[in-house]
């Protein structure tokens, strides 16, 4: 099999989150695992759960990253943010890359069920490709005030090389 490239983008966002080999984290929409395959080394006694509404994106995380399902460090489920139960109060973070939820429709009960599923002091983390600039104030806008509303703290990563910008909400 031949080994896949992780994009600049997403080496980028991982190193600004600062994992820890403890964290418990959730992906929302783990495409093609290329973050997992980033992120999984990296955990000890952490866990990654990874969801995707799609079922090839399902397919290609665990097939990158078997080696890290197998070890019970990854797990990939196909499902809608809408309907996940996560049923502890344990992440330490979350994070989407490239998920329009989150700036294009109302997504206040996705953004609570994250908020209320993160421990204190935990981050939710929404990246996007900053290549589209004068779609930035809305990307920016829209996200911003979705986590504001369901009461984090937010704050704003940004990275020209790699274009990536980052909107962070801290769980009090």
């Amino acid at each position: 099999m031949v080994r896949q490239t992780v994009p600049p983008r997403i080496r980028w966002a991982v190193g600004a989150m600062d994992i820890s080999s403890s964290d418990q984290l959730l992906e929302i929409g783990c495409g093609p695992g290329a973050a997992a395959e980033v992120i999984c080394p990296r955990l000890a006694s952490g866990k990654l759960f990874c969801i995707d509404r799609s079922e090839s994106g399902v397919d290609r995380t665990r097939r990158r990253n078997q080696v890290f399902v197998d070890a019970g460090r990854l797990t990939v489920r196909q499902i809608d943010l809408a309907t996940l139960r996560v049923p502890v109060r344990r992440l330490d973070k979350a994070f989407a890359f490239n998920v329009n939820l989150f700036w294009v429709r109302d997504c206040a009960d996705e953004v609570a069920l994250i908020h209320d599923r993160l421990v204190s002091g935990g981050k939710l983390f929404l990246f996007y490709e900053a290549r589209m600039r004068e779609q930035l104030p809305k990307v920016v806008g829209g996200a911003s005030n979705a986590l504001a509303a369901a009461g984090f703290e937010v704050s704003r990563l940004d990275s020209t090389e790699p274009p990536v910008i980052g909107i962070v909400g801290t769980k009090p």
